[in-house]
């Protein structure tokens, strides 16, 4: 991220590696550079809270924290 991102909301980056070039993935011959689309999205995504049991003012907070970057 290009600016501190402190808006106290738990962040991560679950996928920090696109697939071709996963080790899992070796055995299919793809090398870095053949999907630059792919790895520049890697480099750039963030991952936000997610899950069944996010309650609506979470949702809010996390909303919220992201409009106070932009």
């Amino acid at each position: 991220m290009r600016r501190p991102f402190d808006i106290g909301v738990e962040t991560g980056v679950h996928y920090p590696l696109p697939l071709h070039i996963q080790p899992c993935c070796a055995h299919l011959g793809y090398s870095e550079g053949e999907f630059p689309v792919a790895e520049k999205l890697a480099s750039e995504i963030l991952s936000l809270p997610m899950f069944p049991e996010l309650l609506p003012g979470q949702v809010d907070e996390v909303v919220d924290g992201l409009r106070s970057l932009v």
